[in-house]
């Protein structure tokens, strides 16, 4: 099925460098475009785009909010629309900003068009994507709020072993092709797990699932630091 996708920034220039690289992608087209998060906000109501690439420092309403109003909207017929930011600032407060206002995705400008795509597609399929290094700081960014893990792992009722084993890879930063590695399973059966995972614990994405395995005890940040070193 086609990707349909609303651009949302308030540069012409930026919108149309990827108009006309996704003109080119069979699988993607651009439906729509928004120079301000009021406009985005109204496309995505008006035509309910599976991804709105979303600027977050535009003029009126911005990006955060923009991103907000749009995951709140529960009257899509289908499927919801999801969000991929795609800023020039991977400033903390942008970053946290964006994934808790239902972001399910975080990119800096200077990625790659190809890497851009890629993201577009594993946003539109219902996963997470952020930059590199982004979900470590996250898990700073709990730590600074609470330096000792809150521990409820009765918050993890009727998840299996193997699948807290995953949970934890997860929270690590692995992504679904280092956790089939570590683990010696099918990069298949690694997306069955977190999909069981994402239903068990009623999670949004894969960012939600880094948070409750921090908040679980699951892992801390010199832990992920580990995990994801012996992952390279």
């Amino acid at each position: 099925m086609t990707v349909r996708v609303v651009l949302a920034d308030d540069q012409q220039l930026i919108r149309t460098a990827l108009r006309m690289v996704i003109a080119d992608i069979e699988d993607i087209e651009v439906v729509g475009e928004a120079e301000n998060g009021e406009e985005a906000v109204a496309l995505a109501g008006e035509l309910r785009p599976d991804v709105v690439v979303m600027d977050i420092r535009m003029p009126g309403m911005n990006g955060i909010e923009a991103t907000r109003r749009i995951t709140a909207d529960t009257s899509a017929p289908t499927s919801p629309t999801r969000i991929l930011v795609l800023t020039t600032f991977d400033d903390d407060d942008y970053v946290y900003g964006a994934l808790r206002a239902g972001a399910s995705g975080f990119l800096v400008k200077d990625t790659g068009l190809d890497d851009i795509i890629t993201a577009v597609r594993v946003v539109a399929a219902g996963d997470a994507l952020i930059a590199p290094g982004i979900t470590r700081r996250l898990i700073q960014d709990f730590t600074a709020a609470r330096p000792e893990p809150v521990g409820t792992r009765s918050g993890l009722k009727g998840v299996t072993d193997r699948e807290r084993e995953v949970l934890t890879l997860v929270g690590s930063g692995l992504s679904n092709t280092e956790i089939a590695e570590r683990l010696f399973i099918s990069v298949a059966t690694a997306k069955t797990y977190l999909t069981r995972l994402l239903s068990k614990l009623d999670a949004r994405d894969r960012v939600q699932l880094v948070i409750i395995a921090y908040e679980a005890g699951l892992v801390s940040v010199n832990r992920a630091a580990r995990t994801r070193d012996a992952a390279r």
